[in-house]
């Protein structure tokens, strides 16, 4: 089983080949460009690097959302290309679930969270239970749009250690030293941002269990309206009442 991971869903960009256990080469870039400079570009190098035929891949994963509207877009449109002039399936990994799956093994809840601006975050909650030799990976609250207070308060309310990582956490680390009750970590530089290979690692499971779309078919998952489309809905709304 060889895949393509795809991730431009937050402010880091990654892709990365994987081929069964082993993750054959990674390029990751959290730098002030944009994804539509930076990830085919990244695809042929790291292509380049590993003599990869792309004809031999079995499918593509990609982040496909919630995150960033014009990251989705893009990192769902290369996916898509590749997969229709390939002929491969797309894998779909929820962007928060990809980001949780980076703290594999960890028993401790794990809260990914990224910022979703207006005082929310695109997070979930998660944690890995001990299964006969290895762990199984499960989900406590499905990815969702919240106020950070909300997620901290859930957080609490599960009464054990609780893993932040994500571009949220910087935006609202003082939010989250207030209002927790319950001891808490935030984690190191190398897994607190969405990774290409978590991708990959959990499509890699996905794939197993038949979790594929048609290229045709695949469509990233915004999770809520962009700011567009809000200002617009509360103009007509507003428009309506007069």
């Amino acid at each position: 089983m060889k895949l393509i991971a795809l991730d431009s869903s937050g402010l880091v960009a990654g892709v990365a080949v994987l081929e069964d256990f082993n993750l054959l080469a990674e390029y990751t870039v959290n730098y002030k460009k944009t994804h539509s400079q930076t990830l085919l570009p990244m695809l042929d190098e790291i292509a380049g690097m590993t003599e990869l035929d792309l004809k031999t891949i079995d499918a593509i994963a990609v982040a496909k959302g919630p995150g960033s509207f014009t990251g989705l877009r893009i990192g769902s449109a290369t996916a898509k290309g590749l997969g229709l002039a390939l002929d491969k399936p797309i894998i779909e990994v929820p962007t928060v679930d990809g980001l949780a799956y980076q703290l594999f093994g960890v028993q401790d809840t794990i809260c990914p969270m990224m910022d979703a601006r207006r005082g929310q975050v695109y997070t979930g909650l998660y944690h890995f239970v001990k299964a006969g030799e290895g762990y199984c990976f499960e989900t406590i609250l499905p990815q969702c749009a919240v106020s950070i207070e909300e997620i901290i308060e859930k957080c609490n309310e599960q009464g054990q250690k609780t893993i932040f990582l994500g571009d949220g956490v910087p935006v609202y680390a003082e939010k989250i030293k207030d209002l927790m009750r319950v001891p808490y970590e935030f984690a190191p530089a190398h897994c607190n941002r969405q990774r290409a290979a978590a991708v990959g690692a959990l499509a890699m499971q996905y794939y197993k269990e038949g979790k594929v779309v048609d290229a045709a078919k695949h469509a990233p998952d915004y999770l809520r309206l962009s700011q567009a489309e809000r200002e617009r809905r509360e103009r007509e709304q507003a428009h309506g009442t007069n």
